[in-house]
């Protein structure tokens, strides 16, 4: 388990990239959202560096949930006088900011320290060889950076052009993404449980589980389609940007994240490759009758 050591390593390294992407947003002179985009990119180097400096690239682990809040509240500071809908404008703050602490608790509470490394990236340096570097920078790092701001660039439109008022397309979004907050939560809470018990081989299939072999990540995507949703409902013009975040996410998690999980589990689980056959990946549909 993680000791205090290890907290403050992650503290002192968030700390720091947080404040080079500060000074960056301060120095940059670039129109938003790509202000926002070159500080997030300088903050990721620093995580990076820490990264190299511990041979851990869990230290990017955080990232994801740490930042989306941030942007939020600078975007809606930077645009609150314009005459956006409030009451869109503070659901989606509420929404980021809940989905980010809770994602960023359940990191904290079972995330093994810094002798612990996300099993994913050393395969991917391995994979790489000479370009392990290169590899670790780009795939671990920089990539799910910029997937992670194209997933909250409706979040810029709410903040930026959510003129019109709170609509159905906008009930329809709450729903979504706290749904899939919820379906997230629940499906973290049953899989830490079952890992607390479980026997050597064993994979989950109650709860959620049942009906998902990664509720886990169809919450996550919920919750990435909800905040498109709530961008579409803000600016619909601008659908051109505000919809690939979501694509883009799910692409990720369909064709890399869940492949990648489940060769795992067919090699080191007996009768996983038979229950990928009756459970579908994400979106669960009626048992058939037994």
């Amino acid at each position: 388990m993680a000791g205090r050591r290890d907290y403050a390593a992650i503290v002192i390294a968030y700390a720091l990239c947080l404040a080079a992407g500060a000074a960056a947003l301060l120095a940059v002179e670039l129109p938003q959202p790509w202000d926002l985009f070159v500080a997030d990119l300088v903050a990721t180097l620093v995580i990076f560096a820490f990264s190299r400096a511990y041979r851990n690239s869990s230290f990017y682990d955080a990232y994801w949930s740490v930042l989306p809040p941030l942007f939020a509240l600078y975007w809606y500071w930077s645009h609150a006088a314009s005459g956006i809908d409030p009451v869109r404008a503070w659901l989606v703050i509420a929404l980021v900011w809940l989905w980010g602490l809770r994602l960023t608790a359940n990191w904290a509470v079972h995330w093994g320290g810094l002798h612990h490394e996300d099993w994913r990236y050393p395969l991917v340096r391995e994979r790489a060889g000479r370009a392990a570097l290169w590899a670790d920078l780009a795939g671990i790092h920089v990539f799910p950076t910029i997937q992670v701001f194209l997933g909250c660039l409706p979040v810029y439109a709410v903040m930026s052009r959510g003129h019109a008022g709170f609509g159905a397309l906008d009930a329809l979004a709450l729903a979504v993404t706290l749904g899939a907050i919820l379906i997230e939560t629940v499906a973290d809470l049953q899989l830490h449980a079952f890992i607390a018990r479980k026997q050597a081989g064993a994979f989950i299939t109650s709860g959620l589980w049942r009906w998902s072999r990664h509720p886990n990540y169809l919450g996550e995507l919920g919750f990435w389609w909800g905040l498109m949703l709530f961008g579409l409902a803000a600016a619909p013009s601008q659908w051109w940007w505000i919809v690939p975040g979501a694509l883009t996410m799910t692409g990720m998690f369909a064709f890399a994240s869940i492949p990648f999980m489940d060769r795992r589990s067919v090699e080191r689980r007996p009768g996983y490759a038979e229950h990928m056959r009756r459970v579908p990946a994400l979106l669960p549909w009626p048992r058939p009758a037994r």
